[in-house]
């Protein structure tokens, strides 16, 4: 069995982050710091995305409660397949209500940034495709931990919340147009 708390999966996230964004410095031998202000907010949104969807939003004595990696008990995978099926199965509505709308509000910031951060991100398509890969991928990276389950409702409800801040971007540059024009 292994554990990874919170800080320690974040710090690791972190320095992958900052290792990634030197290359590119290097690279380039300079640093824009305009663009690297617009990326740090593509670092805060996935941040806070791998907090909630890899660490339980119940805290247990004040303590958000690490990521286990148990190999007896993450295989088989759990994996839902049958969208809207399993959507409405909770303890709760309050716990449907909060499945439905965290996993939707949780990427409407990344609907919004991607167009902002990646200039070739110029569609609705290509936003909505790179939202989807985003969502894709984190489903897969909790297939080998038990206490999470991929699930292709959440990768359409966060396909959703890609949508939406898509429109409020799209919404608020046409806005920003007209004004320029009037």
């Amino acid at each position: 069995m292994f554990e990874i708390s919170f800080l320690a999966l974040e710090g690791l996230f972190t320095a992958v982050w900052l290792v990634a964004r030197l290359f590119v410095w290097i690279r380039q031998k300079k640093i824009i710091w305009k663009r690297e202000a617009v990326l740090l907010l593509m670092y805060i949104n996935l941040a806070i995305i791998i907090r909630f969807v890899f660490f339980p939003r119940a805290l247990v004595n004040g303590q958000i409660q690490p990521l286990v990696f148990d190999a007896e008990a993450a295989f088989p995978f759990r994996v839902n397949l049958v969208p809207i099926v399993h959507m409405l199965e909770f303890d709760s509505v309050k716990d449907i209500i909060w499945n439905l709308a965290g996993n939707t509000a949780m990427f409407i910031p990344t609907g919004i940034i991607l167009p902002i951060v990646y200039k070739q991100l110029n569609n609705f398509g290509k936003v909505i495709a790179a939202g989807a890969f985003i969502s894709f991928c984190i489903e897969l990276i909790q297939l080998p931990f038990a206490s999470r389950a991929s699930d292709i409702d959440d990768l359409i409800l966060n396909t959703l919340g890609v949508m939406i801040g898509y429109g409020i971007y799209a919404l608020v540059k046409k806005l920003r147009s007209a004004l320029k024009d009037s």
